[in-house]
């Protein structure tokens, strides 16, 4: 089973979970649920088909959500048995902007820098400071 984890960035900040609960209570039950979806996702069926998702560039996805009329889009990308959810933003017409791409590729090059450091370090929460590393 896939399951889909909000990017951390390392300050702690989660930027896609941020941007939904500034929504009102309506708009994230719709976002949730398209977000569920993906949890229902596993090793023979990996991509949620359309209208659901789509492929944007590459290994970049893009999740749909709606409301009403306003449109949402949530880039991510797997990572083994995860989706990462790199961005959300509220899209209006035509194919996903270069700038919010861009926003995602970051998010995702950051990721991978974090995840394949040696040792590992763990995003801190909001407000704590990372332990200090000790010295070899």
């Amino acid at each position: 089973m896939l399951i889909a984890k909000f990017y951390r960035a390392a300050d702690g900040s989660q930027p896609v979970d941020d941007f939904i609960a500034k929504q009102k209570a309506a708009v994230q039950l719709a976002i949730d649920r398209q977000i569920d979806r993906i949890n229902l996702l596993d090793e023979t069926s990996p991509h949620l088909a359309f209208p659901y998702s789509s492929q944007i560039e590459g290994e970049l996805r893009e999740l749909r959500a709606h409301y009403g009329n306003t449109l949402f889009r949530i880039l991510y990308r797997r990572s083994e048995q995860f989706v990462v959810l790199l961005h959300i933003f509220e899209k209006h017409d035509g194919p996903v902007p270069e700038a919010e791409k861009q926003v995602a590729r970051q998010r995702w090059s950051d990721f991978r820098k974090r995840m394949d450091a040696k040792p590992r370090r763990q995003p801190t929460p909001i407000g704590r400071k990372a332990p200090s590393q000790k010295r070899l």
